[in-house]
């Protein structure tokens, strides 16, 4: 059952502050990834390639966490569980939204190299379950 997200958790997501997001490595250890959000309801979106290591472990085994931290207030902070899905469907258009958020530039202005990425995937999560301080 889908979990819902505070409105404080939901006001720092939508502010330019980094989630950490963890994934299971094949092995079972963690693997952890610092990235742009955005968030849609109570979901939370972000950005990868389809030869990224976070994008194959959530392939393999879609259980995902993410944190995110008050950067103004460290101890104010949101874990959220759930479940993983992918659309190739807005991932450019995404990666731009991103791009200007936390940069002010569109993507392939902030990074040029990027023209040399694979392709992007939206990735989509829907919270089970959300413990924290906030």
């Amino acid at each position: 059952m889908p979990a819902t997200l505070p409105d404080r958790l939901k006001s720092l997501l939508d502010s330019p502050v980094f989630i950490v997001v963890g994934t299971i490595q094949p092995d079972g250890r963690p693997q952890l990834s610092p990235v742009w959000v955005k968030r849609d309801g109570d979901q939370i979106l972000f950005s990868t390639t389809v030869d990224r290591r976070k994008k194959k472990n959530l392939d393999r085994d879609p259980r995902v966490s993410v944190v995110v931290q008050d950067p103004e207030t460290p101890y104010i902070y949101g874990e959220i569980r759930g479940t993983a899905e992918f659309t190739t469907q807005g991932a450019g258009e995404l990666i731009d939204e991103l791009s200007v958020k936390y940069t002010g530039k569109k993507y392939a202005d902030f990074n040029p190299a990027s023209a040399k990425d694979a392709a992007r995937v939206v990735v989509r999560i829907t919270p089970e379950k959300v413990v924290g301080m906030f």
